[in-house]
């Protein structure tokens, strides 16, 4: 793949950016599945931000709920990277912010230790310095959400923002816990711990040993948003959205985000034709 074609492939997603108008799939540039030159377009439009001031917090995982999968017709998990404006909890997220957001409830862990070297589970474990109830607001630089697996990759594997809620009990095994999810006080999301990978920690071990691979290690202090324990779902302003961790019959930690509301259209007066006051 050449450097023509990855530098316009990250153009093109940039643009969506810049402009707040969703783009035309990337993949008719770098093909629907060739991993290397998606994330090499990532990588690009993560030193972009990176030279315009962005803060490095740490990574979401992508894709590792089935159903989610099937949503969006891929077979693996992807990554991408969180910045510290994207970190929207305790405060409602304005339209401005997102261009096609659909909500994801999941567990975020924190990190206390750097993960080098080899790796298990246990090793990632220990290495959680802490763990929360969190929603992840996915967002799509592509229109309508029309993605490869290649696509979603190189526009930072669907990032938005996200929302951390309470921190969960140290010592819970996050696979055992469910999850439900309600959008304006109804069920729109449901699963468990397993629907990630098998295991929350499973995820954040397939992105610590994926960013090794790639020279760039997870560090202390990083925020990892292991992935959806159930499927995503469209959102739009004025919706309140509220995630529930539950283990056994005790809900054990909480994350809730609102969408501001669309501004009111101006009035208008019947003396100038519809004109603003």
């Amino acid at each position: 793949m050449s450097t023509d074609t990855i530098t316009t492939a990250a153009r093109r997603l940039l643009t969506a950016t810049d402009r707040r108008n969703p783009c035309a799939p990337v993949r008719d540039l770098i093909g629907p599945t060739d991993v290397t030159a998606a994330y090499a377009v990532q990588q690009l439009l993560t030193q972009d931000r990176i030279e315009r001031g962005g803060v490095v917090v740490g990574h979401k995982i992508g894709l590792t709920n089935r159903l989610v999968q099937q949503q969006l017709g891929v077979d693996r998990p992807d990554f991408g990277v969180l910045f510290a404006d994207m970190d929207y909890s305790g405060r409602p997220i304005p339209r401005a912010a997102l261009l096609q957001p659909k909500v994801e409830a999941e567990i975020a862990f924190v990190l206390g230790e750097d993960l080098v070297g080899d790796f298990t589970v246990e090793t990632v474990r220990r290495a959680v310095a802490r763990s929360h109830a969190a929603i992840e607001v996915v967002d799509s630089r592509v229109e309508q959400w029309d993605i490869s697996y290649a696509d979603t990759v190189a526009d930072n594997a669907s990032a938005g923002v996200y929302v951390l809620g309470d921190r969960l009990p140290a010592g819970v095994d996050p696979s055992s816990v469910r999850m439900t999810m309600t959008v304006n006080g109804e069920t729109a999301s449901s699963g468990y711990g397993t629907d990630c990978l098998g295991g929350p920690l499973n995820a954040v071990l397939w992105l610590a040993e994926t960013a090794r691979d790639l020279g760039e290690p997870l560090r202390a202090g990083h925020v990892i948003l292991s992935g959806a324990l159930g499927p995503m779902v469209a959102v739009g302003p004025g919706d309140h959205v509220e995630a529930r961790i539950v283990l056994g019959d005790e809900t054990i930690g909480a994350a809730v985000v609102d969408f501001a509301p669309e501004p009111p259209l101006p009035a208008t007066s019947p003396l100038t034709n519809g004109s603003t006051r």
